[in-house]
């Protein structure tokens, strides 16, 4: 770190100025021990808590707490309805900008989720100006407000307190027409089921921290959380989808487990067709299994018919907590092949996958073979 000391006179006192100047090169990750959504709160203990919360009724609400979906939906008139998300997190890499651009990605992909278009955004920044250089804080708001841009958002400020370590995301509105709304309870039987990004990133990242991944692998996986899922989006609005949401902390597992739920059905994920980094799937058969999959298998374990022949790496890969993660989609029958193809080609999305199917509901809601 630079140092640049002022020598100045006057009153015949001497006082030194010291100004720092900031390297671009400070560690984000040197400041947690987890980031992303694996820093969320056990999805059993949240659940506990919100089912103490009321529940909040009014006659333009299309979407509320009830079915955990992954924003909250006001219908404004019969052309526009609000939907309305946040999401922050402590980082997840190494580079202020880059954690930018994928706390921003997170966050805008509820509204792509429920089939939206983002339109408005306020920062939410936790940050120690004593610990932390201020030019890194400069970085991640700019690769923020760029990511936002991308989107088509518009940043209009924020609010940022004194907090270490750093945690960074956006409260963001979106609109939808209320008839084309996309949700989690929208899922049917029969509909096929497809995810968009592989799996994997929240094990990638835990072994970045013990030394165990290439460099190479992790860029790989970073650059996955920094895209974004709007082209994703306008294929489901194009075929005219209802069901679907994002992969993010909970895991695959947890977040179908909360589409089956609300939908009424049962959902069937074949392991074997699933997306993924193959070397997550080798550093889940060396031990690196990071906390929040256990967490996240504590949350659907009991709603969960787990196959005979299933792997142990692969029923872990299905609980690992994904940052900024791809939509599950479902796509009537008749227009899953179509669909997947034009998530391949024309949105940019080359590893979306057929992972599984919807049935009628049975006396469990997922069923992992």
């Amino acid at each position: 770190m630079g140092l640049i000391c002022v020598l100045i006179r006057g009153w015949e006192k001497l006082f030194f100025v010291a100004i720092f100047v900031a390297m671009c090169d400070f560690d984000l990750l040197s400041t947690v021990e987890q980031g992303g959504c694996s820093a969320k709160l056990s999805p059993v203990q949240l659940g506990e808590i919100l089912a103490k919360l009321p529940i909040v009724s009014h006659p333009n609400l299309m979407v509320g707490i009830e079915t955990h979906d992954d924003a909250g939906v006001y219908k404004l008139n019969e052309e526009t309805a609000l939907i309305f998300t946040t999401d922050f997190f402590p980082p997840v890499c190494s580079d202020g900008y880059e954690f930018g651009q994928i706390a921003a990605a997170n966050a805008l992909s509820d509204v792509y989720a429920m089939g939206g278009t983002p339109l408005l955004v306020l920062n939410l920044m936790m940050f120690s100006a004593a610990k932390i250089p201020l030019d890194v804080f400069g970085a991640i708001l700019q690769g923020g407000h760029d990511k936002v841009v991308e989107a088509g958002a518009l940043v209009l400020g924020g609010h940022t307190i004194e907090d270490y370590p750093p945690k960074f995301g956006l409260a963001v509105v979106g609109t939808v027409h209320p008839d084309k709304l996309i949700t989690n309870s929208g899922v049917r039987a029969g509909d096929v089921l497809i995810l968009t990004k592989p799996l994997g990133s929240g094990v990638i990242l835990a072994g970045q921290r013990n030394g165990m991944t290439e460099e190479s692998t992790v860029q790989r996986a970073l650059d996955q959380m920094k895209l974004l899922n709007k082209s994703g989006a306008a294929v489901m609005q194009e075929y005219q989808l209802k069901g679907a949401t994002d992969v993010t902390g909970f895991g695959l597992l947890g977040h179908a487990m909360r589409m089956a739920e609300a939908s009424g059905v049962t959902l069937r994920i074949q392991s074997n067709w699933l997306p993924h980094y193959p070397e997550a799937l080798v550093l889940l058969e060396e031990g690196c299994i990071p906390g929040a999959a256990f967490r996240n298998l504590e949350f659907v374990k009991e709603s969960t018919v787990f196959g005979t022949s299933l792997d142990y790496e692969r029923k872990m890969l299905c609980c690992d907590a994904q940052t900024s993660g791809g939509l599950l989609m479902a796509v009537p029958a008749g227009k899953a092949e179509e669909v997947m193809r034009k998530l391949q080609t024309e949105a940019g999305l080359p590893e979306s996958a057929i992972i599984g199917e919807a049935l009628p509901r049975s006396n469990r809601c997922l069923y992992l073979d």
